[in-house]
């Protein structure tokens, strides 16, 4: 099944989406973060308002563009910037809620792998399961960013859910006690359409509530405290470009 009312039903160049995007999941982050970190800033894509903007970090084109909420809304988005757009890279950049009990708010969290509860990776026929797994190179480069930028952050497995409000108890605690980080609802989809099309993918995410902690940050701390991890996805993104 095709959207043809995705990015390939806008009037847009190839040369205007660089190799590599960071991907917000919520488009006006990604127009603040162009506005803010880019210089040079062009619009490539406003169908139904998933901005996106490719301009110039330290001297190399970088695109950023929302990829929505959801595995089935990021499939869509990266798979045709991976097969029709020329794109070898994205970087997922978005917020979390803490499971690990030594993750705290605003915790910078990178994403090696991505257990799931969705069948998104089913269509691929592989039997059993299929790991969603990050790029090395891309994870370790991120790491060493973050370590050039005093940045502390946590690496290892998330949990992506296609559930933001899950109908069962018990969950949380299960993920937790099997050493996942945190739970977000995208990176598996990004890792999967990575892997199918021979692609480089990471997702890097900043913890905005915690699932076992009376702590959750308001839409302006969430504002201010990503920054970190936009720096992070900035300086990896431009030793890809």
């Amino acid at each position: 099944m095709e959207n043809k009312e995705s990015i390939s039903a806008s009037i847009v160049q190839k040369a205007e989406i660089s190799k590599v995007v960071l991907m917000p999941g919520d488009p006006l982050r990604a127009k603040t973060l162009a506005e803010k970190y880019l210089t040079d800033v062009v619009c490539f894509n406003d169908t139904r308002n998933m901005l996106g903007y490719t301009g110039t970090y330290k001297g190399k084109r970088i695109s950023v563009m929302g990829h929505g909420m959801g595995v089935p809304s990021i499939g869509i988005y990266t798979h045709e910037l991976f097969t029709q757009f020329g794109v070898d890279t994205i970087i997922r950049i978005g917020s979390a809620g803490g499971l690990d009990m030594d993750v705290n708010a605003k915790d910078v969290v990178i994403a090696e792998a991505a257990s799931t509860n969705s069948s998104y990776g089913n269509a691929y026929g592989i039997p059993g399961q299929f790991a969603a797994c990050a790029d090395y190179d891309l994870l370790s480069t991120a790491v060493e960013a973050a370590k050039e930028n005093n940045i502390p952050c946590k690496v290892g497995k998330v949990y992506t859910s296609d559930f933001f409000y899950y109908p069962q108890t018990g969950l949380n605690e299960k993920l937790r006690d099997f050493g996942h980080l945190c739970v977000e609802m995208e990176a598996a989809g990004l890792y999967w359409e990575a892997s199918a099309n021979r692609k480089k993918a990471l997702a890097i995410l900043s913890i905005s509530d915690h699932l076992f902690k009376p702590v959750a940050l308001t839409a302006e701390e969430r504002q201010n405290s990503f920054t970190d991890m936009m720096l992070i996805a900035l300086e990896t993104a431009w030793k890809f470009a």
